[in-house]
């Protein structure tokens, strides 16, 4: 019995992993299709996310089943909890690279990115993918010090963030209103993508230590200070 419900626990874990790596697939498949305005690569990203809300859908109903049945305490409880939240992370991810699909689908045969920012959001979308690859790897290996690391990386979409605005703001700007409607909604998607691979990170050190990451990294400074001083 008991090493039914331990593969069980394992089998949740195997679920954030895969939709993990959907998620993951799906911005780098969207950046595509927005980039190049390819509609059928953005009707397929836009399909595909209904595989993703199934599995959060099956991730919940094990882990309630969980819950009802075996009353796991302790550690078992934390891994049941925080792997809740963690699909809830991951299906939101999905939902957001939907969303940059769909806006390739909107604006067809047009695209929606102007040439001049091209690389930014193709540089948006890289990360997007390689921080939710990351998170993927840290729920596999329970790593507390990569799933920290994600968070500074995440740096760098705050930055590539903050580029977009100053091209919209630039006086120079003569892509239109709409344009930079779409501009603006692009840089939040990617950059909410980032934060939830980030939010699955931490939901990890939580898991493995019982601590909060914010937490575990404010103890941890101080000692760095001191070493490096």
């Amino acid at each position: 019995m008991r090493d039914a419900y331990h593969e069980e626990l394992d089998s949740i874990g195997d679920g954030l992993v895969e939709m993990a790596r959907l998620v993951g697939s799906a911005i780098g498949r969207a950046t595509t299709a927005i980039l190049d305005s390819d509609l059928k690569l953005a009707e397929a990203v836009i399909e595909a996310d209904q595989k993703v809300d199934n599995l959060q859908h099956e991730l919940e109903a094990r882990a309630i089943t969980l819950l009802a049945r075996q009353q796991p305490v302790a550690t078992d409880l934390r891994i049941v909890v925080t792997s809740l939240r963690m699909s809830a992370d991951l299906e939101r991810s999905g939902d957001l690279a939907q969303h940059v699909a769909k806006l390739a689908r909107l604006r067809y045969p047009e695209r929606a990115v102007p040439h001049d920012l091209h690389a930014t959001i193709l540089e948006m979308g890289q990360l997007a993918q390689r921080l939710m690859a990351k998170a993927a790897e840290v729920i596999i290996t329970k790593d507390v010090d990569l799933a920290l690391q994600l968070e500074q990386d995440d740096d760098a979409m705050d930055l590539l963030h903050r580029t977009l605005f100053q091209h919209l703001m630039d006086d120079r700007w003569k892509h239109g209103i709409e344009t930079a409607v779409d501009v603006t909604l692009l840089g939040r998607y990617y950059e909410r993508f980032a934060d939830h691979a980030v939010s699955v990170a931490k939901r990890v050190v939580y898991l493995v230590t019982g601590e909060h990451a914010d937490d575990l990294q404010a103890d941890i400074q101080p000692a760095t200070q001191v070493e490096g001083a």
